[in-house]
């Protein structure tokens, strides 16, 4: 079942609760891992900084959260 990412979930959140979203994060050229920002960026925020397509990046953590809840 794909999850939802909640719009209100930070990146720096994200990343904590999934780890294979920290790939996702690095694949997509984003400095999020040790950020002090990523703790109030949402995916929206963080797509908009970075000039990446949101629904992209949103779908790829998603598969990300997928993946790490099959183990």
């Amino acid at each position: 079942m794909k999850r939802k990412l909640n719009d209100d979930a930070t990146m720096d959140g994200i990343m904590r609760e999934t780890p294979a979203a920290i790939r996702v994060v690095l694949q997509h050229g984003m400095l999020c891992v040790g950020c002090p920002i990523a703790s109030f960026h949402t995916v929206s925020d963080a797509s908009r900084e970075h000039n990446l397509d949101e629904d992209q990046l949103r779908s790829d953590l998603e598969a990300a959260a997928d993946a790490d809840g099959a183990d």
